[in-house]
C-alpha cells in the first residue's frame, strides 16, 4: 500500500499536465480550423518539424540552434497571424453559447422557415447563409456589420427592394444576424443551368468553399432552394426545407448529469413478450404463466 501511495504521489503532476496540455493542443486545433491561417500554421509545422529531425538525425549544431531562436518568436507569429479571430473570440467570449440546445437550433429554423415562407410569397429575393464551423466573414466581400437579432421582419426588411444592401447575401451566427450586403463567390462550374442565375451560383459557391447551408429564394418565381457541399436543390417546400435544415443542423443535446448519460447509453431490460400459444393446446396454461399472482 505505501508502494502504490509513492507511485500516485509521483505520477499525478505528470498526468495533470499532460492533461493540460493534450486540453490546450485539441482546443487550439479546433481554433485553428476553419480560418485561412490554417493553410499557414500547418506549412510551418511541416518545415519546422522537418527540419528538427534532420537537425536531430544529422547532429546539425548550428541548426538547432538557430531552430530554438525562431521557436522563441512562435508566440507572436501566432499573434499576428490569428489577430482578427483571436480578438472576436475575446470580445464575444462572454456573450456566445458554446453548445446551443437542440431547442435554440429548431427556434432558428423555424425563423428561416417563415422568412422563406415571406419572401417566397412576396416575390423578394433573398440569400441566407447559415455559418457552422467555417467562419464566413473571410470569404464573403463588402460585408456590412449588423448584429441583431434574426427575425423574418428583419430579413424581409434587408433583402427589401428599395434597401441598399438588398441586392448582398446575409450571414446568420446562431439566433442572430451578423453580416448583411455580402457578396458570397461564384462558382466556377460549366455544367450548371444556364438559367441559374447569379444568387444561386453564389450559393453553391460559398457552399464549395465552406460548409454553410445557404437557402436562396428567387425574386422572378418565388421558389426555394438550399445548397449545401456544392449541391443545390431548388424548388423545395417549407416542409422539406424543413426537414433538410434539422437533418443538418439539430444535434441531440448533451447530458447534464452521469444519471442522463447513463440512461441515453446503457440499455435497459424490457419484459419480453409470450410467445404465442400454439394451435391444439391448452391457453389456459399459456395464460397462467405468464400472470404471477400478486
Amino acid at each position: 500500500m505505501p508502494e502504490i501511495l509513492d507511485i500516485i504521489s509521483i505520477a499525478w503532476r505528470p498526468a495533470v499536465e499532460i492533461l493540460i496540455l493534450a486540453v490546450a493542443i485539441y482546443y487550439a486545433f479546433t481554433f485553428v480550423r476553419g480560418t485561412r491561417g490554417a493553410a499557414i500554421v500547418t506549412g510551418c509545422l511541416v518545415v519546422v518539424l522537418t527540419l528538427a529531425l534532420v537537425t536531430n538525425f544529422l547532429h546539425l549544431t548550428v541548426l538547432g540552434r538557430l531552430l530554438g531562436s525562431v521557436a522563441a518568436f512562435a508566440v507572436i507569429a501566432v499573434l499576428v497571424i490569428f489577430q482578427p479571430e483571436i480578438r472576436r473570440m475575446l470580445a464575444q467570449l462572454g456573450d456566445l453559447e458554446l453548445f446551443p440546445t437542440a431547442h435554440e437550433q429548431r427556434g432558428a429554423i423555424e425563423m428561416i422557415i417563415r422568412t422563406a415562407e415571406r419572401l417566397s410569397e412576396a416575390r423578394i429575393g433573398g440569400l441566407i447563409a447559415i455559418e457552422q464551423s467555417v467562419q464566413l466573414r473571410d470569404e464573403v466581400e463588402n460585408i456590412v456589420p449588423v448584429d441583431c437579432d434574426a427575425t423574418p421582419e428583419m430579413l424581409e426588411t434587408i433583402f427589401f427592394p428599395n434597401n441598399a444592401i438588398h441586392d448582398g447575401g446575409v450571414i446568420l451566427k446562431g439566433d442572430r444576424i451578423a453580416y448583411a450586403g455580402c457578396i458570397f463567390p461564384l462558382t466556377p462550374r460549366q455544367d450548371l443551368d444556364k438559367s441559374m442565375g447569379t444568387r444561386h451560383r453564389a450559393a453553391i459557391g460559398l457552399s464549395e468553399e465552406t460548409d454553410a447551408i445557404v437557402v436562396c429564394i428567387s425574386e422572378e418565381k418565388g421558389l426555394i432552394s438550399h445548397a449545401y457541399k456544392g449541391t443545390l436543390v431548388r424548388g423545395v417546400s417549407p416542409e422539406d426545407l424543413r426537414a433538410f435544415l434539422s437533418s443538418v443542423l439539430v444535434k441531440p443535446d448533451r447530458p447534464r448529469n452521469l444519471r442522463e448519460w447513463l440512461l441515453a447509453h446503457v440499455p435497459t431490460s424490457k419484459p419480453q413478450p409470450a410467445p404465442p400459444a400454439e394451435p391444439g393446446k391448452n391457453t389456459s396454461a399459456a395464460a397462467m404463466k405468464t400472470h404471477t399472482p400478486s
